[in-house]
């Protein structure tokens, strides 16, 4: 995604006095929620180096998270989903090609310093290839430590959101300041959204819902999220909206179904730009553990998150958000549950609390509804 009116600058060799970097690419390839978290870095990297140029190399579809920030000169595109496609078919030569054609392509653009926000194998070869003489690395496992030339711990106040990404931007010598997670919107997903509102009936203040993620743990039951809409659409006069990527279409409909068509199913519906657009403006949200979820607390909308499985932050760091966590002796358990399959922590999450803690975060915004 190439922004034209932010022309790429000349790489030129710096002298010893001049220190401060000219080209700055960040990785961070996945998934949603984290490129959310970490790209609060930009901001901070922006106002120490003004005229460096700044890329972020991530795949789809995280790359839509960062389409509309005006921070970066360039999102570049890791296709790995199609690269995979071409070595189940087993086009050798097209994927070595694609490789080859990323690989020079990140060279070509002779970075200066390469952040590695995710500190994985995958991301460090890719920092590596950059030909960098600065690569930084978060936390790096997995090997890609000796691909580093410097690697940072991942500290921080591990109770707070995007902890790890403020503790490195201080280790680089540079001030986190008020660290926003705020995505940006473009025009056109804001017109995305305010179509599909339209289309769903949805005027005025209204609800979000974000039940979906790609693991089963970190889902609330579906009998819930029903009940809770619609006790939010009867007892605070919200009208709800479902918001999800395609795969997600089959539980939205079995969701909504429950409520007898009472609730606005956009699951699928949208792009993630799009789906973005419509947290942006909502009046309220309740999430898991997922991208969308942390997108809404990043845009200041009231927002409920219910984690089990997993337990990336505690601290919202804002009074806005709250966070309800089971906490049992099992959680977190990550990706490696050990209860079968019952997801007792996501279970141990009453209707009561959420919709209580849902009344409370929109006081704090002065809506007593």
């Amino acid at each position: 995604m190439r922004r034209p009116h932010r022309p790429a600058l000349n790489a030129v060799a710096r002298s010893p006095e001049d220190t401060a970097p000219r080209a700055i690419l960040v990785i961070r390839l996945s998934a949603i929620g984290d490129v959310v978290m970490a790209s609060a870095v930009l901001p901070v990297l922006r106002r120490a180096y003004p005229d460096a140029r700044i890329d972020w190399l991530a795949e789809p579809p995280a790359d839509a998270v960062l389409a509309a920030r005006e921070e970066l000169g360039e999102v570049i595109r890791w296709p790995k989903a199609e690269w995979r496609g071409l070595l189940r078919r087993g086009r050798l030569w097209a994927l070595l090609r694609a490789f080859l054609g990323l690989a020079r392509g990140l060279r070509r653009n002779r970075y200066d310093l390469v952040l590695d926000l995710q500190g994985l194998a995958k991301s460090g070869l890719w920092a590596r290839l950059t030909g960098a003489p600065e690569r930084v690395g978060l936390g790096s496992r997995e090997g890609s430590r000796w691909l580093m030339t410097r690697v940072v711990a991942r500290d921080g106040n591990e109770e707070r959101i995007a902890s790890e990404y403020r503790n490195l931007v201080r280790e680089l010598g540079l001030e986190p300041g008020a660290f926003p997670l705020a995505p940006a919107v473009s025009g056109t997903a804001r017109e995305e959204a305010a179509r599909a509102l339209a289309e769903a009936g949805i005027k005025g203040p209204f609800a979000v819902l974000a039940p979906f993620t790609t693991r089963p743990q970190k889902h609330w039951l579906e009998e819930r999220w029903a009940d809770l809409a619609a006790r939010i659409r009867d007892g605070m006069g919200l009208p709800v909206v479902l918001v999800g990527g395609p795969g997600d279409r089959a539980a939205a409909a079995r969701i909504a179904a429950r409520t007898e068509g009472e609730v606005a199913d956009l699951a699928g519906r949208t792009g993630l730009a799009g789906s973005l657009a419509v947290l942006r403006e909502a009046a309220l949200c309740v999430g898991v553990d997922t991208g969308l979820t942390h997108a809404a607390i990043g845009f200041g909308t009231p927002t409920v998150a219910l984690f089990g499985s997993t337990r990336p932050y505690l601290d919202p760091a804002t009074p806005s958000a709250r966070v309800l966590y089971s906490g049992l002796p099992c959680a977190p358990c990550g990706r490696r549950p050990t209860c079968g399959g019952a997801f007792h922590c996501m279970a141990a999450i009453p209707v009561d609390d959420v919709l209580a803690e849902a009344r409370a975060v929109r006081a704090s915004t002065g809506d007593t509804a």
